[in-house]
Order: C-alpha cells, then structure tokens, then sequence
C-alpha cells in the first residue's frame, strides 16, 4: 500500500508513559470464544440436514447466515478454498455466540426499537446517496432487510452486555491512588510529548482495509475526492474519531478512531519533514492535511505535554486512569459472561466437524464488493 506520510506506533521506540488513556479494546474475547468452539465441536451431534452448520439450543444456524454474513464483511474473494472456509469457521462461531447472547437478551426482555434500528442503518450508509449503497447491496448480494437485521442483533447484543457487565463495573478512588502509587514512573513525562491523531487516504486498493465502511480510495482523483469530503465533514462537526474509524485506510489505527497516542518530541524525528513539522507547528485541536504521491493524511493535535511529573490530582491522570481500570475489569468481566453463557448453552458447531472429517472441500463463491466513497 502506498502511504507517503503516516505515521505507524511501531515506528518509535518509546515506552508508552500515558498507558492510562481511553483505549477500547475486547479482543479478548475472541480468544476465550474460539477455546470454548473447540470444547463444543466434540459433542456428539444430532442428524441435521446438510445446510445447518451449528445448532445453539433449538436455534439453527445454516449454511445462508454463514453465507450471508461473509458477504456483509468481505471485501476481497478468498485465494483459497482453506482461506474462505477459515473465514466462515470464524463466523460461525460468531454467530453462535451472537445466538446465545439473544437467547439471554429474550429472557431478560431486552430489545432494540426500530428507530435505534433506524438511525443505526443511517449511519452504515453515512454520506453515500440511497442509490449508490442500493447498488453495493446489489452487488453483494443483500437487501436492505438483511443490513436491518444484522444491525437488530448486533444492536441486542450490546446492550444486553451494557446492562449485564458494563453497567455494573465500578472503579474505586482507592483503585486509582493503588494503580498510580505502584506505576508512578509512568506518569513521569521527560519530554515534550504530542498526542497526535490521524486519518490515512491513499490511491491504491489495500486488500488490509479495516474501516467499518470498507471505504477505499483506489486512484488519486478519487483519494483526493475522499479527502475533500473528509474535511467538509469534519467543519459541520462530525467527530474526527468517528470519520477516522469509519474511512481511514490505515489497519493499525482506524480501529482505534486514529489514536497513536502520546509521541514524544525525539520519535517525531523518525517521520518525513513535512508531517513532523506539521505536528510541531499546528496548534492543539487543529487539523492539517499532508499530502505526497497521491497519499494524503489527515492530522490531528490532540494535545501537547511538557515534561515533567504528572501529579495524580490532575484531571486527565485520574479520569485516565479510571477508564483505563474500568476497561481492563470490563474486557475480564465480558469474556466471562460469554464463557458462562456459552456454557450453560447445548453448541454443536458442524461447520466444524465437517472439516475435520474431510467431507466439505469446497464452498460457493461468494461475491464480494469494495464499497466506495461519494463520486466513485
């Protein structure tokens, strides 16, 4: 992928001192599901007609969820028949352990509206015309009423967690003062540091695209387009974070809304010229674009740092600090109430067993669409 000037948090060798701030991150969770699948697959499994691949209780899951599923999250076709059918091993179990989830959210009457239904939608096709997400639709091989219904599930899931774990997480003052007692050093900044975030846009496809639209830029007129587009929506207020998640072409940190965290002044020395000065010069909470090649990325400066000792009655240690404990208990406190879930619930996933015992070699080629920005 050509990137003329983004910066990657590989690039510096530094210790990360502002561990405590807010980084969101459950991927513990995939682990603990994917130990729990395997215990699953040595169920003995009842006669199921071949399009079933998992049953959760009385649930079913068949061959067209997995199918369906992989056609809303892929963008690039499988090199290899092993290549796809790992992808839709990994769905599978997703969707059993969405299942569950459902399954405890119905008892607990727990639903969505189908105005957050809605709204949810709205934002998935945020700035494309009706006509333009109808025809990735198309392509894909998908309704409307399938994007509905996936967003009614994933919608479900979440809040059944939000009032089951993280609504229920609490963080102690004496939680805090113990964690910055036994991790003072690192509040203890010896440079100037610049917490810097940024939106990637590049005129080539990236087969690695991580944004939640799968929005990618693959000629320069239509990189600079996207960047204009970009900008325009960042001066009517729509969140730097949230544009970045949504359209940033770079993997590592899109996820994270952009974030590369606190840089300090000597690593900013190892980025080309014209991004390092961009970052020394620009004023916190302004945005700069950097453009080489064709490349271009969008900068913010979240906020700069003398050096010095941070004293734990500073707001940003404390309320840093905080999120950082409630996160670390909540990833804890989730991957458990999955397990036991999961546990308390009859699995069988077949898709499994039928790799293992050989007798599924192929799948169905499956369409796959790489969705594009406005003008594209």
């Amino acid at each position: 992928m050509l990137i003329a000037h983004k910066i990657l948090p590989g690039d510096f060798d530094y210790p990360d001192l502002m561990s405590y701030e807010l980084r969101r991150c459950l991927n513990g969770l995939a682990v603990v599901v994917s130990l729990v699948s395997v215990a699953a697959c040595s169920q003995a499994p009842k006669a199921v007609s071949p399009d079933v691949w998992a049953v959760v209780d009385d649930h079913e899951i068949k061959q067209a969820d997995v199918d369906k599923a992989y056609r809303r999250v892929t963008q690039q076709p499988a090199s290899t028949i092993e290549e796809e059918l790992a992808a839709k091993l990994g769905i599978v179990d997703e969707l059993i352990t969405q299942e569950v989830l459902l399954s405890k959210a119905r008892a607990l009457k727990i639903d969505v509206t189908d105005a957050e239904v809605e709204t949810a939608f709205g934002d998935r096709k945020r700035n494309m015309t009706d006509d333009a997400f109808q025809q990735q639709l198309k392509q894909r091989g998908l309704t409307p009423d399938d994007m509905k219904q996936a967003l009614r599930r994933e919608l479900t899931t979440d809040k059944l967690l939000e009032k089951e774990v993280s609504s229920k997480i609490t963080v102690t003052d004496q939680e805090v003062t113990d964690f910055y007692n036994k991790n003072r050093a690192q509040f203890n900044v010896p440079e100037t540091q610049y917490r810097v975030a940024q939106i990637v846009v590049t005129p080539v496809r990236d087969p690695q695209n991580r944004n939640r639209l799968h929005d990618d830029a693959t000629t320069p007129e239509q990189a600079l387009q996207k960047v204009q587009m970009l900008m325009g929506q960042l001066k009517s207020g729509t969140p730097f974070s949230t544009l970045a998640m949504d359209y940033s072409e770079d993997p590592q940190t899109a996820p994270q809304g952009g974030d590369l965290g606190f840089i300090p002044a000597s690593a900013l020395e190892k980025v080309p010229p014209q991004l390092r000065d961009t970052v020394l010069k620009t004023e916190p909470g302004n945005v700069s674009v950097v453009s080489a090649g064709g490349a271009h990325t969008i900068v913010l400066l979240v906020a700069r740092e003398a050096a010095g000792q941070r004293d734990l009655n500073t707001p940003q240690v404390k309320d840093g600090i905080s999120s950082s404990l409630k996160e670390r208990k909540e990833q804890l406190q989730r991957g458990a109430y999955v397990t036991v879930a999961r546990n308390s619930s009859k699995i069988v996933n077949y898709l499994a067993r039928l790799i293992v015992d050989g007798h599924l070699k192929a799948v169905e080629p499956v369409p796959t669409l790489a969705p594009k920005g406005p003008g594209k």
